[in-house]
Protein backbone atom coordinates (compact mmCIF):
# COMPACT_ATOMS: atom_id res chain seq x y z
CA UNK A 1 0.00 0.00 0.00
CA UNK A 2 1.15 3.36 -0.45
CA UNK A 3 1.85 5.55 2.08
CA UNK A 4 -0.37 8.81 2.53
CA UNK A 5 0.61 12.14 3.22
CA UNK A 6 -1.08 14.69 5.32
CA UNK A 7 1.25 17.91 5.05
CA UNK A 8 -0.18 20.69 7.91
CA UNK A 9 1.27 24.38 7.36
CA UNK A 10 0.28 27.39 9.82
CA UNK A 11 -0.63 30.81 8.32
CA UNK A 12 -1.71 34.14 9.86
CA UNK A 13 0.13 33.85 13.26
CA UNK A 14 2.52 31.23 14.89
CA UNK A 15 1.35 29.09 17.85
CA UNK A 16 -2.56 28.53 16.39
CA UNK A 17 -2.28 24.94 17.14
CA UNK A 18 -0.97 23.26 14.74
CA UNK A 19 0.68 20.87 16.93
CA UNK A 20 -2.22 19.35 18.51
CA UNK A 21 -4.53 19.85 15.08
CA UNK A 22 -2.13 17.60 13.82
CA UNK A 23 -1.85 15.54 17.14
CA UNK A 24 -5.88 15.53 17.11
CA UNK A 25 -6.02 14.69 13.76
CA UNK A 26 -3.63 11.78 14.18
CA UNK A 27 -6.02 9.83 16.37
CA UNK A 28 -8.79 10.50 14.22
CA UNK A 29 -7.01 8.25 11.95
CA UNK A 30 -5.58 5.86 14.29
CA UNK A 31 -9.55 5.06 16.16
CA UNK A 32 -10.60 4.26 11.86
CA UNK A 33 -7.63 1.62 12.46
CA UNK A 34 -5.13 3.20 10.35
CA UNK A 35 -1.18 3.19 11.83
CA UNK A 36 -0.03 6.55 11.80
CA UNK A 37 3.27 8.30 12.49
CA UNK A 38 3.93 11.89 12.46
CA UNK A 39 6.82 14.41 11.30
CA UNK A 40 7.56 17.44 12.84
CA UNK A 41 9.78 20.05 10.66
CA UNK A 42 11.23 22.70 12.62
CA UNK A 43 12.97 25.93 10.57
CA UNK A 44 14.89 27.08 12.54
CA UNK A 45 18.97 26.49 12.02
CA UNK A 46 20.03 25.20 15.06
CA UNK A 47 21.59 21.61 14.67
CA UNK A 48 20.38 20.26 18.23
CA UNK A 49 17.14 21.23 19.97
CA UNK A 50 18.74 20.41 23.00
CA UNK A 51 20.41 23.48 23.48
CA UNK A 52 18.14 25.98 22.98
CA UNK A 53 16.97 27.98 25.87
CA UNK A 54 12.85 26.99 27.52
CA UNK A 55 12.68 30.47 27.45
CA UNK A 56 13.23 30.13 23.41
CA UNK A 57 10.99 27.18 22.74
CA UNK A 58 9.48 25.45 25.35
CA UNK A 59 10.81 22.23 26.75
CA UNK A 60 12.95 19.84 25.14
CA UNK A 61 11.09 16.37 24.78
CA UNK A 62 13.04 13.40 24.92
CA UNK A 63 11.69 9.99 23.12
CA UNK A 64 13.02 6.78 24.05
CA UNK A 65 16.07 6.68 21.53
CA UNK A 66 17.68 9.62 23.38
CA UNK A 67 16.15 12.19 20.53
CA UNK A 68 16.03 15.68 22.22
CA UNK A 69 12.95 17.01 20.16
CA UNK A 70 10.70 20.16 19.69
CA UNK A 71 7.59 19.76 22.29
CA UNK A 72 5.15 19.49 19.81
CA UNK A 73 6.15 15.45 19.67
CA UNK A 74 4.62 15.43 23.28
CA UNK A 75 1.57 16.33 21.41
CA UNK A 76 1.20 13.62 19.33
CA UNK A 77 2.41 10.90 21.88
CA UNK A 78 0.09 12.01 24.04
CA UNK A 79 -2.67 12.30 21.87
CA UNK A 80 -2.44 9.39 19.96
CA UNK A 81 -0.73 7.43 22.50
CA UNK A 82 2.27 6.22 19.95
CA UNK A 83 6.10 6.10 20.41
CA UNK A 84 7.90 8.27 18.15
CA UNK A 85 11.95 8.67 17.06
CA UNK A 86 14.53 10.62 16.32
CA UNK A 87 13.18 10.73 12.42
CA UNK A 88 10.13 12.28 13.74
CA UNK A 89 11.54 15.38 13.95
CA UNK A 90 14.54 17.42 12.17
CA UNK A 91 15.80 21.15 11.96
CA UNK A 92 16.86 23.59 9.03
CA UNK A 93 20.42 23.19 10.48
CA UNK A 94 20.74 19.20 10.68
CA UNK A 95 19.72 19.14 7.23
CA UNK A 96 22.14 21.59 5.75
CA UNK A 97 25.10 20.09 8.34
CA UNK A 98 24.34 16.89 6.62
CA UNK A 99 24.59 18.02 3.22
CA UNK A 100 27.83 20.01 3.85
CA UNK A 101 29.25 16.99 5.19
CA UNK A 102 28.59 15.05 2.25
CA UNK A 103 29.94 18.08 -0.04
CA UNK A 104 33.14 18.24 2.50
CA UNK A 105 33.74 14.21 2.08
CA UNK A 106 33.33 14.84 -1.44
CA UNK A 107 29.74 13.00 -2.07
CA UNK A 108 28.98 15.80 -4.65
CA UNK A 109 31.90 15.32 -6.88
CA UNK A 110 32.68 18.75 -6.81
CA UNK A 111 29.16 19.93 -8.11
CA UNK A 112 27.69 23.37 -6.72
CA UNK A 113 25.55 22.88 -3.78
CA UNK A 114 22.46 24.34 -3.84
CA UNK A 115 19.12 24.64 -2.12
CA UNK A 116 17.25 22.94 -5.27
CA UNK A 117 17.78 20.10 -5.67
CA UNK A 118 20.37 20.02 -3.05
CA UNK A 119 18.00 21.23 0.25
CA UNK A 120 15.54 20.21 -0.65
CA UNK A 121 16.30 16.59 -1.82
CA UNK A 122 17.53 15.84 2.01
CA UNK A 123 14.37 17.33 3.41
CA UNK A 124 12.28 14.27 1.44
CA UNK A 125 15.05 11.81 2.16
CA UNK A 126 14.21 12.73 6.10
CA UNK A 127 10.30 12.75 5.33
CA UNK A 128 10.31 9.59 3.65
CA UNK A 129 12.65 7.61 6.39
CA UNK A 130 9.42 8.21 8.70
CA UNK A 131 7.20 5.90 6.41
CA UNK A 132 10.14 3.16 5.97
CA UNK A 133 11.17 3.11 9.85
CA UNK A 134 7.77 2.79 10.78
CA UNK A 135 5.44 1.42 8.29
CA UNK A 136 2.97 3.98 8.99
CA UNK A 137 -0.03 3.78 6.23
CA UNK A 138 -0.46 7.85 7.05
CA UNK A 139 2.06 10.33 7.67
CA UNK A 140 1.19 13.47 9.24
CA UNK A 141 4.07 15.85 8.79
CA UNK A 142 3.76 19.37 10.87
CA UNK A 143 5.91 22.38 9.06
CA UNK A 144 6.78 24.83 11.80
CA UNK A 145 6.42 28.40 11.44
CA UNK A 146 4.09 30.26 8.92
CA UNK A 147 3.75 30.58 5.39
CA UNK A 148 5.92 33.06 4.27
CA UNK A 149 8.91 32.74 6.51
CA UNK A 150 12.32 32.88 4.89
CA UNK A 151 13.15 29.52 7.20
CA UNK A 152 9.65 27.57 5.68
CA UNK A 153 10.44 28.11 1.98
CA UNK A 154 12.88 25.01 1.53
CA UNK A 155 10.44 22.67 3.73
CA UNK A 156 7.34 23.89 1.42
CA UNK A 157 9.13 23.59 -1.94
CA UNK A 158 10.03 19.76 -0.90
CA UNK A 159 6.75 19.27 -0.27
CA UNK A 160 5.34 20.69 -3.40
CA UNK A 161 8.11 18.10 -5.15
CA UNK A 162 7.12 15.15 -3.17
CA UNK A 163 3.29 15.61 -4.19
CA UNK A 164 4.45 15.36 -8.04
CA UNK A 165 6.67 12.49 -7.20
CA UNK A 166 4.42 10.27 -5.07
CA UNK A 167 0.84 11.40 -7.24
CA UNK A 168 -1.56 14.19 -5.78
CA UNK A 169 -4.09 11.19 -4.74
CA UNK A 170 -1.27 10.60 -1.67
CA UNK A 171 -0.75 14.02 -0.99
CA UNK A 172 -3.05 16.67 1.37
CA UNK A 173 -2.06 19.33 2.59
CA UNK A 174 -4.34 20.92 5.86
CA UNK A 175 -3.30 24.97 6.13
CA UNK A 176 -4.10 25.98 10.20
CA UNK A 177 -5.14 29.65 10.07
CA UNK A 178 -5.95 32.24 12.70
CA UNK A 179 -9.16 34.64 12.60
CA UNK A 180 -8.68 37.54 14.16
CA UNK A 181 -11.78 39.36 16.14
CA UNK A 182 -12.54 42.81 15.78
CA UNK A 183 -13.67 44.12 18.97
CA UNK A 184 -14.90 47.51 17.53
CA UNK A 185 -17.20 45.50 14.89
CA UNK A 186 -17.74 42.33 16.47
CA UNK A 187 -16.81 40.36 13.79
CA UNK A 188 -13.84 37.91 12.46
CA UNK A 189 -11.82 38.68 9.98
CA UNK A 190 -11.28 36.60 6.84
CA UNK A 191 -8.76 38.10 4.88
CA UNK A 192 -5.60 37.34 7.19
CA UNK A 193 -6.24 33.58 6.00
CA UNK A 194 -6.93 34.62 2.41
CA UNK A 195 -3.65 36.39 2.21
CA UNK A 196 -2.03 33.46 3.90
CA UNK A 197 -3.69 31.11 0.96
CA UNK A 198 -2.43 33.35 -1.46
CA UNK A 199 0.81 32.75 -0.32
CA UNK A 200 0.78 29.25 -0.43
CA UNK A 201 -0.46 29.12 -3.80
CA UNK A 202 2.24 31.49 -4.65
CA UNK A 203 4.43 28.67 -4.30
CA UNK A 204 2.57 25.91 -6.14
CA UNK A 205 0.19 24.44 -2.71
CA UNK A 206 -3.20 24.78 -3.01
CA UNK A 207 -4.70 23.38 0.58
CA UNK A 208 -7.15 20.88 0.57
CA UNK A 209 -8.32 21.62 3.69
CA UNK A 210 -8.44 24.93 6.05
CA UNK A 211 -9.08 24.87 9.22
CA UNK A 212 -10.19 28.07 10.83
CA UNK A 213 -8.94 28.90 14.39
CA UNK A 214 -10.65 31.67 16.91
CA UNK A 215 -11.20 32.73 19.87
CA UNK A 216 -15.27 33.56 18.51
CA UNK A 217 -17.84 31.38 16.80
CA UNK A 218 -17.44 31.22 12.83
CA UNK A 219 -20.93 31.52 11.22
CA UNK A 220 -22.10 29.41 8.24
CA UNK A 221 -21.31 32.72 6.26
CA UNK A 222 -17.85 33.08 6.52
CA UNK A 223 -17.19 29.35 5.42
CA UNK A 224 -18.73 30.15 2.56
CA UNK A 225 -16.62 33.30 2.26
CA UNK A 226 -13.46 31.32 2.80
CA UNK A 227 -14.30 28.45 0.61
CA UNK A 228 -14.73 30.72 -2.08
CA UNK A 229 -11.75 32.96 -2.02
CA UNK A 230 -9.31 30.20 -1.34
CA UNK A 231 -10.89 27.22 -3.57
CA UNK A 232 -11.26 24.76 -1.11
CA UNK A 233 -14.79 23.29 -0.43
CA UNK A 234 -17.06 24.35 1.94
CA UNK A 235 -17.18 21.02 3.68
CA UNK A 236 -13.26 21.40 4.22
CA UNK A 237 -13.45 24.73 5.94
CA UNK A 238 -13.19 23.59 10.00
CA UNK A 239 -14.33 25.78 12.05
CA UNK A 240 -12.17 25.42 15.05
CA UNK A 241 -13.10 27.60 18.11
CA UNK A 242 -10.97 27.76 21.07
CA UNK A 243 -12.16 25.54 23.71
CA UNK A 244 -10.62 25.47 27.83
CA UNK A 245 -10.73 21.57 27.26
CA UNK A 246 -7.23 21.05 25.24
CA UNK A 247 -8.10 17.34 24.76
CA UNK A 248 -11.81 18.06 23.30
CA UNK A 249 -10.32 19.17 19.80
CA UNK A 250 -10.17 15.23 18.53
CA UNK A 251 -13.97 15.38 19.20
CA UNK A 252 -14.51 18.55 17.64
CA UNK A 253 -12.66 17.68 14.54
CA UNK A 254 -14.87 14.76 14.80
CA UNK A 255 -17.89 16.58 14.72
CA UNK A 256 -16.77 18.67 12.44
CA UNK A 257 -16.43 15.36 10.04
CA UNK A 258 -12.88 15.60 8.94
CA UNK A 259 -12.46 12.08 10.12
CA UNK A 260 -14.28 10.97 7.12
CA UNK A 261 -13.63 13.57 4.54
CA UNK A 262 -9.60 12.30 5.25
CA UNK A 263 -10.51 8.70 4.17
CA UNK A 264 -12.72 9.67 1.35
CA UNK A 265 -9.85 12.07 -0.22
CA UNK A 266 -6.91 9.75 0.73
CA UNK A 267 -9.09 6.86 -0.85
CA UNK A 268 -8.93 5.04 2.06
CA UNK A 269 -10.61 2.18 3.56
CA UNK A 270 -11.42 2.76 7.22
CA UNK A 271 -11.23 -0.56 9.22
CA UNK A 272 -13.20 -0.03 12.23
CA UNK A 273 -15.66 2.29 13.71
CA UNK A 274 -14.05 5.16 15.93
CA UNK A 275 -15.12 4.82 19.71
CA UNK A 276 -15.30 8.19 21.13
CA UNK A 277 -16.59 7.04 24.87
CA UNK A 278 -13.12 7.17 26.83
CA UNK A 279 -12.24 10.67 25.57
CA UNK A 280 -15.91 11.59 25.93
CA UNK A 281 -15.99 10.91 29.45
CA UNK A 282 -12.19 12.27 30.12
CA UNK A 283 -13.43 15.69 28.80
CA UNK A 284 -16.70 15.06 30.84
CA UNK A 285 -14.33 14.74 33.68
CA UNK A 286 -11.96 17.27 32.94
CA UNK A 287 -15.34 19.66 33.05
CA UNK A 288 -16.83 18.59 36.13
CA UNK A 289 -16.52 20.49 39.43
CA UNK A 290 -13.90 18.66 41.34
CA UNK A 291 -12.02 19.35 44.73
CA UNK A 292 -8.94 21.32 43.85
CA UNK A 293 -5.32 19.97 44.95
CA UNK A 294 -2.92 22.88 45.20
CA UNK A 295 0.55 22.36 43.87
CA UNK A 296 3.15 24.60 44.22
CA UNK A 297 5.53 23.97 40.61
CA UNK A 298 9.00 25.79 41.92
CA UNK A 299 10.96 26.18 39.11
CA UNK A 300 13.36 28.71 36.98
CA UNK A 301 11.43 29.26 33.81
CA UNK A 302 7.89 29.57 35.16
CA UNK A 303 7.41 32.74 32.98
CA UNK A 304 6.83 30.57 29.92
CA UNK A 305 4.60 27.60 31.11
CA UNK A 306 5.24 25.82 27.98
CA UNK A 307 9.26 24.99 29.59
CA UNK A 308 7.04 22.71 31.77
CA UNK A 309 4.17 21.58 29.39
CA UNK A 310 4.62 17.58 30.12
CA UNK A 311 5.12 18.24 33.69
CA UNK A 312 1.86 20.12 33.64
CA UNK A 313 -0.24 17.68 31.84
CA UNK A 314 1.30 15.15 34.06
CA UNK A 315 0.06 16.85 36.92
CA UNK A 316 -3.53 17.05 35.18
CA UNK A 317 -3.77 13.25 34.13
CA UNK A 318 -2.86 12.38 37.94
CA UNK A 319 -5.60 14.33 39.35
CA UNK A 320 -8.12 13.43 36.63
CA UNK A 321 -7.68 9.56 37.31
CA UNK A 322 -8.04 10.43 41.57
CA UNK A 323 -11.08 13.27 40.56
CA UNK A 324 -9.30 16.41 41.51
CA UNK A 325 -8.76 19.43 40.13
CA UNK A 326 -4.76 20.56 39.95
CA UNK A 327 -4.45 23.79 40.96
CA UNK A 328 -0.70 24.63 40.16
CA UNK A 329 0.88 27.74 41.65
CA UNK A 330 4.00 28.80 39.42
CA UNK A 331 6.90 30.02 41.81
CA UNK A 332 10.10 31.24 41.08
CA UNK A 333 12.68 29.54 42.65
CA UNK A 334 15.27 32.84 42.36
CA UNK A 335 12.15 34.19 43.99
CA UNK A 336 11.95 32.16 46.92
CA UNK A 337 16.09 32.87 47.56
CA UNK A 338 15.23 36.77 47.53
CA UNK A 339 12.15 36.05 50.19
CA UNK A 340 9.38 36.12 47.52
CA UNK A 341 6.40 33.38 46.68
CA UNK A 342 6.69 31.60 49.97
CA UNK A 343 3.27 31.95 50.97
CA UNK A 344 2.46 29.66 47.63
CA UNK A 345 4.49 27.19 49.10
CA UNK A 346 3.16 27.10 52.42
CA UNK A 347 -0.32 27.09 51.16
CA UNK A 348 0.48 23.85 49.00
CA UNK A 349 -0.34 20.47 49.44
CA UNK A 350 2.53 19.36 47.13
CA UNK A 351 5.63 20.23 46.34
CA UNK A 352 7.02 19.68 42.84
CA UNK A 353 10.47 20.72 41.66
CA UNK A 354 11.03 19.92 37.70
CA UNK A 355 14.11 19.97 36.15
CA UNK A 356 16.52 22.54 34.62
CA UNK A 357 20.07 23.15 34.24
CA UNK A 358 22.56 26.26 35.25
CA UNK A 359 23.35 27.68 38.87
CA UNK A 360 20.44 30.06 38.67
CA UNK A 361 17.67 29.97 41.00
CA UNK A 362 19.28 26.57 42.78
CA UNK A 363 19.22 27.76 46.46
CA UNK A 364 15.41 28.57 46.12
CA UNK A 365 14.38 25.03 45.18
CA UNK A 366 16.73 23.49 47.65
CA UNK A 367 14.83 25.62 50.47
CA UNK A 368 11.82 24.31 49.11
CA UNK A 369 12.81 20.75 49.01
CA UNK A 370 13.59 21.32 52.68
CA UNK A 371 10.57 22.97 53.38
CA UNK A 372 8.31 19.93 52.18
CA UNK A 373 10.93 17.32 54.05
CA UNK A 374 10.46 19.69 57.32
CA UNK A 375 6.80 20.28 56.82
CA UNK A 376 6.32 16.44 55.40
CA UNK A 377 4.94 18.13 52.58
CA UNK A 378 4.11 15.58 49.53
CA UNK A 379 7.14 16.36 47.01
CA UNK A 380 7.86 15.10 43.63
CA UNK A 381 11.84 16.08 42.34
CA UNK A 382 12.01 15.27 38.69
CA UNK A 383 15.98 14.95 37.45
CA UNK A 384 17.06 18.09 38.92
CA UNK A 385 14.48 18.31 41.61
CA UNK A 386 15.73 14.84 42.61
CA UNK A 387 19.10 16.01 42.95
CA UNK A 388 18.34 19.00 45.10
CA UNK A 389 16.70 17.42 47.11
CA UNK A 390 19.82 14.85 47.92
CA UNK A 391 22.08 18.17 48.61
CA UNK A 392 19.35 19.72 50.64
CA UNK A 393 19.06 16.43 53.17
CA UNK A 394 22.92 16.03 52.36
CA UNK A 395 23.62 19.50 54.06
CA UNK A 396 20.69 19.82 56.59
CA UNK A 397 20.58 16.00 58.12
CA UNK A 398 24.31 14.97 57.21
CA UNK A 399 25.75 18.02 58.23
CA UNK A 400 27.55 18.82 55.23
CA UNK A 401 26.86 22.57 55.02
CA UNK A 402 28.70 22.66 51.73
CA UNK A 403 27.18 20.08 49.76
CA UNK A 404 26.49 20.14 46.61
CA UNK A 405 26.31 19.21 42.91
CA UNK A 406 29.99 20.14 40.96
CA UNK A 407 27.53 21.40 38.17
CA UNK A 408 27.33 24.70 40.68
CA UNK A 409 30.23 24.17 42.98
CA UNK A 410 33.42 22.64 41.69
CA UNK A 411 35.35 23.35 44.70
CA UNK A 412 33.07 21.78 47.32
CA UNK A 413 34.51 18.85 49.71
CA UNK A 414 31.15 17.34 49.50
CA UNK A 415 30.52 16.53 45.58
CA UNK A 416 27.12 14.52 46.36
CA UNK A 417 26.18 15.10 42.82
CA UNK A 418 28.98 14.71 40.31
CA UNK A 419 29.34 14.56 36.16
CA UNK A 420 29.18 10.29 35.28
CA UNK A 421 32.95 9.27 34.78
CA UNK A 422 32.19 9.29 30.98
CA UNK A 423 31.21 12.35 30.61
CA UNK A 424 34.18 14.02 32.32
CA UNK A 425 35.76 14.75 28.57
CA UNK A 426 33.23 16.08 26.52
CA UNK A 427 33.16 19.61 25.77
CA UNK A 428 30.37 20.07 23.21
CA UNK A 429 26.76 21.19 24.51
CA UNK A 430 24.96 19.02 22.04
CA UNK A 431 23.48 15.15 22.63
CA UNK A 432 26.45 14.42 25.27
CA UNK A 433 23.97 13.51 28.30
CA UNK A 434 22.75 10.21 29.47
CA UNK A 435 19.80 10.52 26.90
CA UNK A 436 16.64 7.80 26.81
CA UNK A 437 15.18 4.97 27.81
CA UNK A 438 17.07 3.26 30.35
CA UNK A 439 15.95 0.18 32.92
CA UNK A 440 15.30 0.94 36.40
CA UNK A 441 15.18 -1.94 39.37
CA UNK A 442 12.49 -1.23 41.96
CA UNK A 443 13.26 -1.76 45.72
CA UNK A 444 10.54 -4.28 46.85
CA UNK A 445 8.46 -2.66 49.45
CA UNK A 446 9.80 1.42 48.58
CA UNK A 447 7.02 4.27 47.92
CA UNK A 448 8.54 3.84 44.15
CA UNK A 449 7.69 0.00 44.05
CA UNK A 450 4.25 0.52 45.42
CA UNK A 451 3.26 3.28 42.88
CA UNK A 452 4.50 0.96 39.84
CA UNK A 453 3.51 -1.90 41.35
CA UNK A 454 6.18 -3.87 39.11
CA UNK A 455 9.81 -4.47 39.64
CA UNK A 456 11.40 -3.22 36.79
CA UNK A 457 10.65 -0.37 34.72
CA UNK A 458 12.07 2.03 31.81
CA UNK A 459 12.13 5.92 31.55
CA UNK A 460 13.25 8.68 29.94
CA UNK A 461 17.05 10.28 30.85
CA UNK A 462 18.01 13.98 30.26
CA UNK A 463 21.30 15.03 32.33
CA UNK A 464 25.06 14.46 32.73
CA UNK A 465 25.00 14.63 36.70
CA UNK A 466 24.32 11.48 39.05
CA UNK A 467 24.16 10.94 42.51
CA UNK A 468 27.34 10.28 44.14
CA UNK A 469 27.80 6.64 45.03
CA UNK A 470 30.68 7.51 47.44
CA UNK A 471 27.88 8.90 49.48
CA UNK A 472 25.30 6.88 49.17
CA UNK A 473 25.83 4.72 52.29
CA UNK A 474 26.02 7.58 54.32
CA UNK A 475 22.73 8.98 52.71
CA UNK A 476 20.88 5.60 53.70
CA UNK A 477 22.08 5.62 57.10
CA UNK A 478 20.76 8.67 57.46
CA UNK A 479 16.95 7.91 56.04
CA UNK A 480 17.16 8.15 53.02
CA UNK A 481 16.25 4.84 50.29
CA UNK A 482 17.97 4.48 47.21
CA UNK A 483 14.29 2.65 45.82
CA UNK A 484 15.36 2.42 42.07
CA UNK A 485 19.09 1.70 40.60
CA UNK A 486 20.26 0.81 37.16
CA UNK A 487 20.60 -3.40 36.77
CA UNK A 488 24.09 -3.45 37.91
CA UNK A 489 23.04 -1.01 40.73
CA UNK A 490 25.72 1.90 39.96
CA UNK A 491 23.32 4.82 39.29
CA UNK A 492 20.59 5.40 41.68
CA UNK A 493 17.81 6.47 39.61
CA UNK A 494 14.96 6.95 42.20
CA UNK A 495 15.94 8.24 46.01
CA UNK A 496 13.15 8.75 48.71
CA UNK A 497 12.75 9.60 52.37
CA UNK A 498 11.73 6.56 54.53
CA UNK A 499 9.67 8.89 57.02
CA UNK A 500 7.80 10.91 54.81
CA UNK A 501 4.23 11.19 53.60
CA UNK A 502 5.71 10.71 49.81
CA UNK A 503 9.06 12.57 48.93
CA UNK A 504 10.34 11.27 46.28
CA UNK A 505 12.77 12.32 43.48
CA UNK A 506 13.72 10.84 40.04
CA UNK A 507 16.73 10.76 37.90
CA UNK A 508 14.63 10.28 35.23
CA UNK A 509 11.58 12.30 33.53
CA UNK A 510 8.73 10.47 34.26
CA UNK A 511 6.46 13.28 32.57
CA UNK A 512 7.25 12.11 29.23
CA UNK A 513 5.49 9.05 29.40
CA UNK A 514 2.31 10.04 30.71
CA UNK A 515 -1.18 9.81 29.21
CA UNK A 516 -4.40 11.26 29.44
CA UNK A 517 -5.44 8.18 29.94
CA UNK A 518 -2.90 6.30 31.36
CA UNK A 519 -1.09 8.90 34.07
CA UNK A 520 2.16 8.07 35.16
CA UNK A 521 2.39 5.83 38.14
CA UNK A 522 4.90 8.59 39.92
CA UNK A 523 2.58 11.09 39.21
CA UNK A 524 -0.47 9.33 40.85
CA UNK A 525 1.47 8.67 43.89
CA UNK A 526 2.37 12.28 44.77
CA UNK A 527 -1.14 13.37 43.63
CA UNK A 528 -2.62 10.82 45.90
CA UNK A 529 0.04 12.36 49.23
CA UNK A 530 -1.28 16.06 48.04
CA UNK A 531 -4.96 14.64 48.05
CA UNK A 532 -4.82 13.21 51.65
CA UNK A 533 -2.70 16.74 52.92
CA UNK A 534 -5.64 18.25 51.43
CA UNK A 535 -8.16 16.52 53.53
CA UNK A 536 -10.22 15.04 50.25
CA UNK A 537 -11.37 11.45 51.18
Amino acid sequence: MTTKYLFFTGGVVSSVGKGVTAAATGLLLKERGFHVAVQKLDPYINVDPGTMSPYQHGEVYVLDDGAETDLDLGHYERFIDIRLSRVSNFTTGQVYAEVIAKERRGDYLGGTIQVIPHITNEIKRRIGLVAKETGAEVVLVEIGGTVGDIESQPFLEALRQMRNEIGRENVFFIHVTWLPYIGATGELKTKPTQHSVAALRSIGISPNMIIARSDHEMDDSLRDKIALFCDVEKRAVIPMTTTRVLYEVPLLLEKAGVGDYLVEKLGLQSTRKPNWKPWEHLVAEVRRKKPTVRIALVGKYVELHDAYMSVREAVRHAALALGVEAEIAWVHSADLEKGKGWEDVRNAHGILVPGGFGSRGIEGKIQAAQYAREHKVPYLGLCLGMQLMVVEFARNVLGYEDANSTEFDRSTTHPVIDLMLEQRAITDMGGTMRLGLYPCVLRPGSKAAECYGVSQVDERHRHRFELNNAYREALEKHGMVMSGVSPDGKLVEIAEIADHPFMLGSQFHPEFLSRPMRPHPLFVGFMKAAKQRAGIS
